[in-house]
């Protein structure tokens, strides 16, 4: 049995000098570990047939596997959905006010000429949130058209333009001097985004579309070619067109590449929205407020809230560090299998493992002296430095 055991620690140290020169094998020639795979989190079968309580854990696993695969496909699917605007349609409230000031006899402190002044406010209804939106970031334009027989045809227009370098407000102010009730008109032109265009009203009607974006406006133009069949067979890259396309368009047949410039004529400004108002200023007249609802696009929230989830790290670190654990723990648990088979062959049968591990050895000895150059490495971790001082040839008789 001494014998034996003493046989077993020289092949222990045998085994362990093999291992170390392989790994500076592998470190010479720019071995880098792999990348850990989901496969490297199975238990084997072997350990599952030893403990079957470990079926939990591989439930468990396959659980976290479909979990993966199902927030990579949401992921997915929300990184398209945001390259597209997501928009919802609010009400805006427009106040529409104005107040009269009546002149004063000279000596008193007040304005000498009587004149009145409109308000132009508003507000999104139920507006979420703690910041609220600016009304001029609404329009792209405002006008006032004010009665031209009482001002003229220089001083009857107020207008307002977007600029980049605009300030956003929350309303618009006209003062003027006059003491009579005046019709104005109200032009405001919505700012959209992405821009929306109207058009042509004969190509409204044949596509069932009036005012949308330019993106949409193409989609329905293609779908219309492929509902009418209207590509050509052989020619891809052709429309033949019908009487309704020839009657727009102008030509019997046109490539596909030609359509955003035919197009483009037939895109206009979208329609302001028109709104008349009596600016009163009668002191008994209490109606002097005047409220329209006007649907307007606004940035859906959940846009917001994919975002966020998409550049969330909140996780990332936790779940890298439960990951690694898990593959410490699952490398710790092959690593005590392992062994419990070593020394369960050794218990079992010694004088066979022996002779089995003998020629195991052998065989690593002829795959690891192949390489010259770790030869000497090889010896000296096996027998000692003392074997250094000899010469090559020395050491390979011994």
């Amino acid at each position: 049995v001494f014998k034996a055991y003493s046989l077993y620690l020289f092949f222990v140290k045998c085994t362990y000098s093999a291992l170390e020169i392989i790994l500076f094998v592998m470190l010479s020639m720019g071995y880098r570990a792999k990348r850990r795979k989901m496969a490297d989190k199975v238990l084997p079968q072997r350990i599952r047939d030893l403990v079957p309580e470990s079926q939990a854990y591989m439930d468990l696993l396959a659980f976290e596997r479909k979990l993966d695969q199902t927030i990579a496909r949401k992921r997915m699917e929300i990184q398209e959905a945001i390259k597209k605007p997501i928009m919802q349609k609010r009400k805006l409230r427009i106040y529409i006010s104005n107040t009269y000031t009546p002149s004063k006899p000279e000596g008193e402190e007040a304005e000498k000429v009587s004149s009145w002044e409109l308000r132009v406010e508003g507000k999104l209804l139920e507006e979420p949130g703690k910041q609220k939106r600016k009304f001029s970031s609404f329009f792209k334009s405002l006008v006032i058209e004010l009665d031209k027989e009482l001002y003229g045809p220089d001083n009857h227009l107020v207008e307002w333009h977007r600029m980049p370098t605009t300030q956003e407000t929350d309303g618009f102010q006209v003062k003027r001097p006059g003491d009579l009730n005046v019709k104005c008109t109200l032009l405001l032109m919505l700012d959209h985004q992405p821009p929306q265009y109207k058009l042509d009203p004969r190509l409204a009607r044949l596509l069932g579309v009036h005012t949308q974006t330019r993106a949409s406006i193409m989609q329905a133009l293609w779908l219309y070619i492929k509902n009418n069949k209207l590509q050509d067979c052989h020619e891809k890259e052709f429309i033949n067109c019908n009487r309704y396309f020839r009657q727009i368009f102008g030509c019997p047949r046109m490539r596909f590449s030609e359509i955003p410039m035919k197009l483009a004529s037939l895109l206009q400004h979208p329609d302001p929205i028109i709104i008349n108002h009596m600016i009163s200023v009668d002191p008994t007249d209490q109606k002097k407020t005047a409220c329209y609802d006007i649907d307007v696009e606004v940035d859906d929230p959940l846009k917001g809230q994919m975002n966020s989830f998409l550049s969330s790290t909140t996780n990332q670190q936790e779940i890298a560090a439960l990951e690694i654990k898990i593959h410490e723990t699952i490398e710790y648990i092959n690593q005590l299998k392992t062994e419990r088979d070593f020394m369960l062959s050794f218990s079992n049968k010694p004088q066979d493992f022996i002779q089995d591990w003998l020629k195991s050895q052998c065989r690593d000895l002829k795959s690891v002296v192949f390489f010259p150059k770790f030869e000497q490495l090889y010896f000296k971790s096996i027998f000692g430095a003392s074997y250094m001082a000899s010469s090559p040839r020395h050491i390979n008789s011994r």
